[in-house]
């Protein structure tokens, strides 16, 4: 069954594809809870040598993760990493086709330029550690973010920020440094500048790799991981539903935006 000839909706299996953009962040606690709202995850590792499928032909999802590198081309046009055009491509392809997608941080920022936004180095500076993000009102009418408390707390890294979202995204989550924290493109494409995936061992290799970048913002990586570890808990209370939520709706348990009320999975999915 190709996505082509199929129409909006219709189901695709079980199957999400997560590109793993960097060997530093895989999907970890992201990925058990979409296995726990019943996707099989099948896993493509670009930066290994492993090559993109052409389409998504077959798959109930998308899901893009975090790395290091910079979303947007260096000052003579190059990308990050060789296979960003072609990742771009197949998030343009997911949103054409209706397949539901999930892309995180770095993931977020290629699904936004993929589509006509703009991504450039935060003027803020970096933005690491538990943090609290503001959820918007429009919010609550989206059908995996209607249930995220007003404030809920999240995981951050990351020294660049998308500063212009595409002229078809709904602005779901903000805050005051970095205005655009999450954001919604048609029906079913979400993405999350901020981090849900992580588990404190994952977090811990990043502050190594990072020490000298802690160290110039004065952050004690001490310090740092213990909010963290501290965070990891509400972290889970509110994004494991919130996975499963978005497992819900790539296995048409759960309507996209725009297609009624929401069925059959309760909004506080278990914990």
């Amino acid at each position: 069954m190709t996505i082509e000839g199929s129409s909006a909706g219709a189901p695709r299996g079980n199957t999400a594809l997560v590109v793993e953009n960097d060997p530093s962040d895989g999907a970890a606690r992201l990925g058990d809870w979409l296995a726990g709202g019943g996707l099989r995850l099948e896993v493509v590792r670009p930066h290994a040598g492993e090559a993109l499928p052409p389409d998504l032909d077959g798959y109930a999802a998308l899901v893009v993760l975090g790395g290091e590198q910079d979303a947007f081309p260096g000052e003579r046009g190059e990308r990050a990493a060789p296979w960003f055009d072609e990742l771009e491509g197949l998030l343009r392809k997911a949103v054409r086709h209706k397949v539901p997608t999930l892309a995180i941080c770095l993931g977020a920022q290629l699904l936004a330029r993929a589509l006509g936004g703009t991504v450039e180095r935060s003027a803020a500076g970096p933005e690491i550690g538990a943090r609290l993000v503001a959820r918007r009102d429009v919010a609550d009418n989206d059908p995996i973010f209607a249930a995220v408390p007003f404030a809920p707390d999240v995981l951050q890294w990351h020294r660049d920020e998308i500063v212009e979202l595409p002229m078809n995204a709904t602005l779901l989550a903000a805050s005051t440094h970095y205005p655009i924290q999450a954001y919604r493109i048609g029906g079913a494409a979400w993405g999350l500048q901020f981090h849900i995936e992580c588990d404190l061992e994952m977090f811990a290799q990043w502050a190594m790799d990072g020490i000298g970048t802690l160290g110039e913002l004065g952050i004690d990586a001490v310090e740092l991981l213990e909010r963290v570890d501290a965070a990891l808990d509400d972290v889970a209370e509110i994004w494991k539903p919130f996975a499963e939520r978005f497992a819900a709706v790539a296995l048409g348990r759960v309507p996209r935006a725009g297609e009624g009320g929401l069925r059959s999975l309760p909004l506080i999915g278990p914990r």
